[in-house]
């Protein structure tokens, strides 16, 4: 079983406007209302490959009750932190004739240290039934580096493996912390190293920059260049096959739940990375995060082209 931790969850509306044009009236030809947030795409992949999960994080207010109904309704487990503020709503716009998507996130409820205490307990209580746990997202406003490093230091404390998608504040936090599994794209890490990342040899150097300073496996996403897989044992990149875009919202959230299913059946991580790489594809034939199907994942699986890589 895998925890998938959202602690900035939202309701999810996607809508799909052909031809979108801003400053002016539009219709939409399709409307898609799910539970959103990182960590619930990351669930909604691994269920769809066959795993295990129980998605947790925060929920407040009308809108927090419904992310929870939706979650159920996709027979997604869940153990819920209630707060006080009202859970967010976001806007996802997608243009079929553009193959792009406008996404418009609203920053979400204030949350307090008891509400952090409250939701690492929750998660480290069921650490020991786990084989993984992924803390995916934004931070709500409210929440101090100390609330999230503590947090971050009780799941590791548990043994179980720990991975962390996030990026600013949260993802200097996390490396601070040090020993726990780091997902990021090109743009979060060149923010953090303060350099441009595009290119499998600029991510690999990023990457191992990463690692030394965790201690920890790093991978790092390029989009529709690939991904690269760093750790002590050396790097890997997987480059899947080219597609014809539908939207890339989730498809991050589905490279790691991709990931991180596989190495809790004990794929070796180049094995691992491909199923990461697969996954995060086959989201982007799809409309709504975390969302794949079986034969475009095993289709796009075949045609990934890994590669070993040393950093000189």
């Amino acid at each position: 079983m895998i925890i998938c931790v959202t602690p900035n969850p939202a309701i999810d509306r996607t809508l799909t406007v052909p031809q979108l044009r801003l400053g002016e009236p539009q219709r939409a030809t399709e409307v898609f209302v799910a539970a959103g947030g990182k960590g619930l795409n990351v669930a909604r992949v691994v269920q769809a490959l066959g795993g295990a999960v129980v998605c947790a994080g925060f929920v407040g207010g009308y809108s927090g009750q419904l992310v929870a109904a939706l979650a159920e309704r996709e027979g997604l487990p869940a153990i819920w932190t209630p707060i006080v503020g009202e859970t967010r709503t976001c806007l996802i716009i997608i243009d079929p004739q553009a193959h792009d998507a406008t996404v418009i996130n609203e920053p979400g409820p204030t949350v307090a240290a008891d509400d952090w205490a409250h939701l690492a307990t929750q998660v480290v209580e069921r650490a020991p039934a786990a084989a993984a746990i992924c803390l995916s997202g934004s931070l709500p406003p409210g929440s101090s580096p100390a609330d999230y490093a503590l947090m971050l230091r009780q799941v590791r404390a548990t043994g179980c493996a720990l991975w962390v998608d996030t990026s600013g504040a949260a993802l200097r936090t996390a490396i601070e912390v040090g020993g726990l599994g780091i997902k990021v794209n090109g743009a979060e890490a060149g923010e953090l190293l303060g350099q441009a990342i595009t290119q499998p040899g600029e991510a690999l150097h990023a990457a191992h920059s990463l690692h030394r300073r965790t201690g920890a496996p790093v991978v790092l996403t390029l989009g529709s260049a690939g991904a690269v897989f760093v750790n002590e044992q050396g790097g890997w990149h997987a480059q899947p096959p080219e597609i014809q875009l539908v939207s890339s919202v989730g498809s991050g959230d589905a490279f790691l739940g991709g990931l991180v299913l596989a190495l809790t059946h004990d794929a070796a991580p180049p094995t691992a990375l491909c199923h990461a790489v697969a996954a995060g594809a086959a989201n982007a034939l799809e409309v709504g995060g975390g969302r794949l199907s079986h034969d475009h994942f095993h289709r796009l699986l075949a045609s990934t082209i890994l590669t070993a890589m040393r950093a000189d």
